[in-house]
């Protein structure tokens, strides 16, 4: 599923033909504009940036953020040819925050330069709007009398109404077309404009369209699971008070009885995120406020906007077990490839994790496993690209957050195999339930859902109970955690963020540190949106885990330009 839109032609016939043909168009588009922007204007000085989550504030100082997301997302599509989406939602932040995020397309997210232009775009100052929409019209050659095409969806928090209206305003201003999806999942609007640019080779671009194949795929899967009985059919679901409950309510009656689901924080009466949700519960390290589960049952939690998914449950002792995004990349690279070697098939798979990911999962990955292992910085866009390298990547973030993408050559290979007469029961029968995981399987994105039934389907096949996947590998114990300096970046990284190569002395310092412990391994990174300094430590036991940090950030402290007071140890 990878592949991308063509952006390179003849630079000088380009220029020739849009001059003549914007020209007209443009004229009167920015007269529309122009008034619409005076409806929706800019608090003047008001300066916002464009980052991995898209823009992300309080609700009330979006609303000229959104009109021109609406603006930018008509020439993305303009440009490309291609349908393009813009999702209103803040996914895990409290409920009186909102953001936007566009979407590409291949339901993939915007490039680079795009997420340029959106700061620009979204930083000009009312008078100066129509300027910087003429630089980029220029700079991107942009053929103005090309159609429009722009999918919008929304979360459910009470500003997201008014904000999604504020982007189709912005569409309709540059004369685009638009589909209003109302309430949907951020992963079912990736899934949608994907269907749509692949001319629904993907899957039908409707609500409908995406429980089918993902409903109808998780049967075929689940046929192949020996006598389940109704207690392993069971889940317990933490929808976050948002959008994954109502959805999840939706998709109930596609799974035929399949999978019984209890569903609590269905936002019947809790606040979006609010104790609740996969962040809460990441972070706490306890199950949400208002689920009831009895010891050894199996619970997940989506976050708000329902893009990622962690799992959990309590032993007979009332001990917590979170199962984050490394226990989730693990179980399904095993079931991977088991099913490849069964299938004889000969697929390179890789699990691509950042520094973040546990030592004991990148161990088990690659000794017991024998999986490729590839390392890459922090953020969802490293790992999508980097899964992109091989016949299927699968990657998580530890927080939840993950897919799994197939090659175009591998999926022709599956599906040559599960059709070919002459290959044995056996190859076929792997063919066939690697052909239904790539189906329910979001291949866009992390889908909280898509992830959730692909987790239910293969527990159900294996036979395996939740503490039985927990106990693949035991976590090493480790300790984040934060250090305030005067400026970040004068730390710099370079193998995928775990080596520091600025300031002098600081990289020696941490080797000579993790030395002194078992199992130890440290890194230090500049946070990506604040004056701080992120420590992560891992070893034998959480004591040295919690030293081998408090070191560390010690270390950062006097070699990095720490300021207020020294870090104190934790214990």
């Amino acid at each position: 599923m990878s592949g991308g839109t063509g952006e390179t032609g003849n630079a000088s016939l380009t220029a020739l033909h849009y001059e003549s043909s914007t020209k007209q168009h443009m004229m009167a588009q920015f007269q529309e504009v122009s008034k619409q922007s005076s409806l929706h204007p800019k608090p003047a000085g008001l300066v916002l940036q464009y980052g991995t989550a898209g823009f992300r504030t309080n609700a009330k100082h979006l609303d000229h953020i959104m009109f021109r997301m609406g603006l930018l997302a008509a020439l993305r599509s303009k440009k490309t040819k291609a349908t393009i989406g813009v999702m209103v939602t803040a996914s895990h932040n409290p409920e009186e925050d909102n953001g936007v995020k566009l979407i590409d397309p291949m339901g993939e997210m915007v490039t680079l330069t795009w997420e340029g232009y959106a700061t620009q775009l979204a930083n000009a100052e009312q008078d100066d709007l129509l300027t910087a929409l003429t630089d980029i019209i220029e700079k991107e050659a942009i053929n103005m009398s090309h159609e429009a095409n722009v999918f919008v969806g929304k979360d459910t928090r009470s500003s997201s109404g008014s904000l999604s209206q504020a982007v189709l305003d912005g569409v309709s201003a540059l004369g685009g077309h638009r589909k209003d999806y109302g309430l949907v999942t951020t992963p079912q609007l990736h899934y949608m404009v994907c269907c749509q640019n692949t001319q629904g080779k993907y899957g039908e671009a409707t609500e409908e369209g995406y429980y089918n194949k993902l409903c109808q795929a998780f049967i075929q899967l689940t046929k192949n699971a020996s006598n389940c009985t109704d207690d392993q059919k069971h889940l317990s679901i933490d929808g976050a008070n948002g959008i994954g409950a109502l959805k999840v309510r939706r998709m109930e009656s596609h799974l035929k009885k399949e999978l019984h689901i209890s569903l609590f924080n269905d936002g019947s009466k809790g606040k979006l995120n609010h104790q609740c949700g996969a962040d809460f519960v990441k972070v706490q390290q306890k199950p949400p406020t208002g689920i009831q589960m009895n010891p050894g049952e199996r619970g997940c939690s989506f976050d708000g906007d329902a893009d990622r998914v962690v799992y959990y449950y309590t032993d007979s002792e009332g001990q917590f077990h979170l199962l984050d995004g490394d226990k989730i990349a693990t179980l399904i690279s095993t079931f991977l490839k088991e099913l490849l070697t069964q299938a004889s098939l000969d697929l390179k798979i890789a699990v691509v994790q950042t520094a973040y990911a546990n030592g004991s999962s990148t161990r088990y990955l690659e000794d017991t496993m024998k999986v490729i292992v590839r390392c890459t910085k922090t953020g969802v866009k490293h790992l999508h690209h980097a899964a992109q390298e091989f016949d299927i990547g699968v990657y998580f973030e530890a927080n939840g957050h993950g897919t799994v993408l197939f090659s175009e050559a591998a999926e022709e290979k599956i599906q040559q195999l599960a059709k070919n007469p002459s290959a044995d029961d056996e190859r076929k029968r792997a063919a066939l339930l690697l052909q239904n995981t790539t189906n329910v399987i979001n291949q866009t994105v992390g889908d909280a859902i898509s992830d959730m039934l692909l987790i239910e389907a293969i527990l159900a096949i294996k036979g395996m109970t939740i503490q039985q996947w927990d106990a693949i590998y035991s976590d090493l114990p480790n300790r984040q955690l934060k250090v305030k300096v005067l400026d970040r970046r004068v730390i710099d990284t370079t193998d995928a963020e775990r080596r520091a190569v600025s300031p002098a002395g600081l990289q020696e310092a941490i080797d000579s540190l993790v030395k002194q412990y078992r199992q130890a391994r440290s890194f230090v990174r500049p946070s990506g949106t604040e004056d701080v300094v992120r420590v992560y430590a891992e070893a034998e036991t959480q004591e040295s885990a919690d030293d081998l940090a408090h070191e560390v950030s010690l270390a950062v402290y006097r070699l990095a330009g720490g300021v207020g007071g020294e870090p104190k140890l934790l214990h």
